[in-house]
């Protein structure tokens, strides 16, 4: 699994600039939403090129034999 970080900044006016990486698609929604709740109203959103991937999805078949 890829790593994912959130950066904060804060600026001296009081805004709180947010920047998620290593999250595709609206992974990243769901990642900060939680967070962005308690920080209050956003003013602006933008999008960044991983936003536009499809996360990828992995997964397993297996063979079961019955006696």
């Amino acid at each position: 699994m890829p790593q994912r970080t959130i950066r904060f900044t804060i600026r001296s006016d009081g805004r709180v600039e947010e920047r998620v990486e290593g999250v595709a698609g609206d992974g990243c929604q769901q990642l900060t939403e939680k967070v962005e709740a308690a920080l209050g109203s956003i003013e602006r959103q933008e999008s960044t090129s991983e936003a536009f991937l499809q996360s990828e999805v992995q997964s397993q078949s297996l063979s079961v034999q019955s006696n």
